[in-house]
């Protein structure tokens, strides 16, 4: 049944199923249908080929949009019992107009009442959010700390647990502001700074810039791995972000803070860094980023990526300012959806990588 025509895509729902794939199976929520939560698009499809489909979703985004086809990419999965359920560490509900909490339903503002969320971490799933009445509240947000202590924020206002929630990510630890971001799935931060130290490999004494910093989780791995004869420079716009780096991060003095917007402190640097670690929000960087980044000259580029079209776009960027894709990761930071998560190294066109 066709639900959506836009100009270049039509949306869908399988009604009926006539010839079923073998990867097909039942959805373990019963919310995950058409017409039911939009947030587990994918429970339908066995594990093990969510991990191939995203990974062909990936080959295809750089095909259609970088010009780049035939890309070796596997989706690495995160989760140890493979099931891809209560990994959720962050989960924001919506309140519908008889105060009960819920969640959107596929591409709409309509609220789902449901009983629970699978994919909610424990934590969360026990404070039972979804069955309490909410009246004259709009929304409520459940963000859970390393700690396993979960905070209530309603409409903005927090009304149980920590302002700041405790995260520790390879032996260093985090107080993030329940409106900074930080990664959802428990296990998706220290992948990641593995997969970015590994893509960028920063030196003793190099200049980086980390661009869209957050609250500062690559910059202080970066700042250990430069050591203090080399300079980080760590730029973002979010007020609350930018509050919890200085706080995590005093002890490198080698990181400098900068709250800004990227391009703004992009166009007003003189330097030449030696990598850049770029970590744009889902729409990606932009023409006007890329340029700027290329122009200042580093030897490698780390994307991470949540969106593999936004990412593709911005490679074909990169490859008109003469910077070629040159190594590529991608994790499944978001089972039992459609999401996936990247990590690409770019080098200069005339240089050598040493994991292309």
């Amino acid at each position: 049944m066709i639900t959506d025509v836009a100009s270049k895509i039509v949306r869908a729902d399988a009604i009926e199923i006539l010839d079923a794939s073998p990867d097909r199976v039942g959805s373990p929520c019963a919310w995950a249908r058409p017409g039911g939560c939009g947030g587990c698009d994918f429970q339908h499809v066995e594990r093990s080929a969510q991990l191939v489909l995203k990974a062909q979703v990936v080959r295809d985004a750089l095909a259609r949009h970088a010009g780049l086809p035939g890309i070796d990419v596997q989706v690495e999965a995160l989760d140890d019992d493979g099931s891809g359920l209560h990994w959720r560490t962050r989960v924001r509900w919506t309140v519908n107009s008889d105060g009960r909490p819920g969640l959107l339903a596929y591409r709409t503002h309509d609220v789902v009442p449901v009983d629970e969320c699978l994919l909610a971490s424990p934590g969360i799933v026990q404070l039972g959010i979804p069955l309490t009445r909410r009246p004259g509240v709009t929304e409520v947000s459940t963000i859970e700390g390393d700690e396993g202590r979960v905070s209530v924020v309603l409409d903005g206002r927090l009304t149980s647990g920590k302002q700041r929630t405790d995260q520790r990510v390879r032996g260093r630890d985090w107080r993030v502001d329940v409106a900074s971001f930080w990664q959802v799935h428990p296990r998706a931060a220290d992948t990641l700074v593995s997969a970015v130290l590994e893509a960028g490999r920063p030196a003793p004494g190099e200049h980086w810039w980390d661009l869209y910093s957050g609250v500062g989780l690559f910059s202080a791995f970066l700042a250990e791995e430069v050591g203090v004869t080399g300079v980080v420079h760590a730029v973002e716009s979010g007020p609350s972000a930018v509050r919890d780096a200085r706080r995590s991060l005093h002890d490198l003095g080698q990181v400098t803070l900068h709250h800004d917007n990227a391009l703004r402190w992009l166009r007003a640097a003189d330097e030449r860094p030696d990598g850049v670690v770029l970590d744009p929000p889902r729409a990606g960087a932009g023409r006007d980023v890329v340029q700027a980044i290329a122009g200042a000259g580093p030897r490698v580029v780390v994307y991470v990526a949540c969106d593999p079209v936004a990412l593709a776009r911005d490679v074909a960027l990169f490859a008109s300012a003469g910077y070629r894709l040159a190594g590529l990761r991608a994790f499944d930071t978001f089972p039992m959806t459609h999401h996936v998560e990247t990590v690409a190294a770019l080098v200069p066109i005339t240089l050598a990588h040493p994991i292309s």
